[in-house]
């Protein structure tokens, strides 16, 4: 599939993880659980380069008039752009085993939109078993609670509108 990635900064001195790959003969007979299974770590090794550029980014000093050391802006510079083209090969081979996964398990999946819930639809009232008087108590008072907040928001945005109205009307006078 992809190639191996290099080892992750700060874990160069620890040993890499033995990895089982499948003889070649054996790659048609990958089970997609074993594709899923990678592609979980995928997912792992995509989170994990993200937060490392965050905390590239979070490092950065932004200009403020201070020169910083052409250096340490080069440094920064190559280490964010080898994450990214790392996070670029990750989601390429996170592509390439969800096609193969999908390809692997057509007869069995259903059509995409069948696993969106209520696009198109209304929501459909589930039959509740009665409940314990102090239950039914609590429902009422957080029902009537709701009311209240929907009631209080259409009066702060009335109230927000009123004050913006205020507001151009002030500044224009001026």
């Amino acid at each position: 599939m992809a190639a191996p990635l290099p080892p992750k900064p700060g874990l160069a001195a620890a040993a890499p993880a033995p990895v089982a790959v499948p003889p070649q003969g054996a790659l048609r007979e990958i089970s997609p659980v074993f594709l899923c299974r990678i592609g979980q770590e995928t997912v792992q090794d995509i989170v994990t380069r993200t937060m490392e550029i965050f905390q590239i980014a979070r490092a950065t000093q932004l200009p403020n008039g201070v020169n910083q050391s052409h250096a340490v802006y080069q440094d920064r510079f190559g280490k964010l752009q080898e994450h990214l083209r790392q996070l670029a090969l990750l989601f390429r081979k996170l592509r390439l085993l969800y096609e193969r996964c999908v390809e692997m398990t057509s007869d069995v999946q259903e059509a995409p939109a069948e696993l969106l819930p209520f696009v198109g639809e209304e929501l459909v009232t589930v039959r509740v078993e009665p409940c314990s008087p102090a239950v039914n108590q609590e429902r009422q008072e957080v029902l009537e609670i709701r009311q209240k907040n929907q009631e209080m928001k259409v009066l702060m945005d009335q109230m927000r509108n009123l004050l913006w109205d205020v507001n151009a009307m002030l500044t224009l006078r001026k």
